[in-house]
């Protein structure tokens, strides 16, 4: 009897392990094999026809004295100044708006995430369609009298980064603002009506109940964010090529240089690495910067 009771809580203790088994393969299979490969090849030279030949940490030593994975580098680590601090508390006011309970909101709701279903190619080729010197935006721009002259916006090297940082923001806000759409239900309506009852206005309370109750779902979108921009490839490759000059390349679009066009597996790799690297530390740093619990109250008005 204690030895079929003993069997019986072992089993029950397996349960949950048996349920994690096939995610577990699939993570294995397609996320950690490929990545202690990418390892591993990151120490060898390898073109993809030749048997790889180990060389140590020379990858990396090419990789610190290589002017265009600096380059690589630093339009990244721009991109994610300018476009995470949007798409972090630019969706919040959004959400608030489409939050209120108005006849034909969900219409609007499906407008503002319509960009986050369109395709990237769709909306590269869109965008660089825009952008032309014959293109929408330099025509309103026109009428409007703000240019005299067109602007090839991708182009031009002080603008074509900026324009491909605009495009990836227009497509990401809708799904951003989803998130804090379902962290704005979630808030306590007691908290509002308490408010209401001691004078305070909407914006007050936004400052001082909405974004303090938000803010798990900041932390969130931060790191989230944060990836995303880290890893933009497909704007890039749609609308500029890495160009003018490389001043669009991007470290996801650099890996694929190295990789698939230049064949240079190795180096690719090692590059990844970097990346992989780069992305891990800036997510820690975000999530530390977001730690603490929010705290909001009727007091924090007076």
């Amino acid at each position: 009897m204690r030895a079929h009771r003993e069997w019986h809580e072992t089993l029950h203790r397996c349960v949950p392990y048996a349920f994690l088994t096939p995610a577990m393969l699939l993570i294995g299979t397609f996320v950690l094999l490929p990545m202690i490969s990418a390892l591993l090849i990151s120490f060898s030279e390898y073109n993809m026809i030749e048997a790889p030949r180990f060389v140590g940490l020379e990858q990396y030593r090419r990789l610190v004295s290589d002017p265009f994975f600096w380059n690589a580098l630093l339009n990244s680590l721009l991109y994610l100044l300018v476009v995470v601090p949007i798409l972090t508390f630019a969706p919040i006011f959004l959400a608030v708006l489409v939050n209120r309970r108005l006849p034909g909101i969900a219409v609007f709701r499906a407008i503002y995430y319509l960009p986050v279903v369109t395709s990237l190619v769709v909306t590269g080729l869109m965008w660089k369609w825009v952008y032309e010197e014959n293109g929408v935006l330099n025509f309103i721009l026109q009428k409007l009298g703000i240019l005299d002259d067109p602007i090839a916006w991708l182009a031009v090297a002080d603008t074509s980064l900026f324009a491909v940082m605009a495009v990836t923001v227009w497509s990401g806000m809708g799904f951003y603002m989803v998130i804090y759409l379902a962290g704005l239900q979630s808030i306590p309506k007691s908290l509002y009506e308490s408010a209401d009852l001691a004078g305070v206005s909407r914006v007050r309370q936004t400052v001082f109940i909405t974004i303090p109750m938000l803010q798990p779902y900041i932390a969130l979108v931060a790191v989230i964010s944060s990836i995303a921009a880290m890893k933009v490839f497909e704007e890039v490759f749609i609308m500029t090529n890495g160009g003018p000059l490389s001043q669009t390349e991007t470290l996801v679009f650099f890996v694929y240089q190295n990789a698939f066009v230049e064949f240079d597996m190795g180096y690719a790799s090692a590059a990844g690495i970097a990346l992989f690297v780069v992305t891990l530390a800036l997510s820690m740093i975000n999530l530390m910067l977001s730690r603490g619990s929010p705290n909001t109250g009727i007091t924090m008005y007076r």
